[in-house]
């Protein structure tokens, strides 16, 4: 039985310990975003508020890597269906799924996927290398969102003058600080 217990060990620990890092991870990444989701600024010519959440998702999905980004942002979604005020404003629940937000919810697992993709082959190192995988994952939350958006309103030009327009500024000033913040979210992932 003793000789048996370091071939236990070696075999079994890395594994438990690995997968509890993953849990860690996955978990500390929907608070992230979460919390960011309450620096809310609603907008009175559309539906869609102005929120920290997509500097989030850029984050978590270049820190995390694909399978661990797209999870954290699915278990975000789960959260915030289950009642947990998690979404923007400490909104939550099925009702609110149901509004013009979705598709930039939707957006967000897709992105985080592609991001944390492009991240782990190697786009995510500098500055001026993460800039191209934030561009990419910003613009599947754009199409999700304004797509979505475009059903709830009736119409593609008013989703794109409610969901798209009024936001470009916003998200390339996030774009660019995602981009000066991810060296230190990456050590802190690793």
């Amino acid at each position: 039985m003793t000789t048996l217990a370091p071939t236990l060990y070696t075999r079994t620990f890395p594994r438990a310990a690995g997968w509890l890092r993953d849990v860690t991870l996955i978990v500390l990444g929907a608070l992230f975003v979460a919390a960011l989701a309450q620096v809310k600024i609603a907008l009175p010519f559309t539906p869609v508020p102005l929120t920290g959440q997509t500097f989030a998702v850029l984050l978590v999905g270049a820190a995390l890597g694909s399978k661990r980004g797209a999870a954290s942002l699915a278990l975000y979604i789960a959260l915030g269906v289950l009642g947990l005020p998690v979404f923007a404003g400490g909104e939550s629940g099925l009702a609110y799924l149901s509004g013009a937000t979705l598709g930039y919810l939707v957006g967000f697992v897709m992105a985080a996927y592609v991001i944390g993709l492009l991240a782990e082959r190697g786009l995510e190192r500098s500055v001026r290398t993460s800039l191209l995988p934030f561009l990419i994952g910003t613009l599947i939350i754009y199409v999700c969102g304004v797509a979505w958006l475009a059903v709830v309103l009736g119409s593609f030009s008013k989703a794109i003058t409610a969901g798209l327009l009024p936001f470009l500024i916003g998200d390339a000033i996030k774009l660019a600080a995602a981009s000066l913040v991810l060296p230190a979210a990456w050590k802190l992932a690793k």
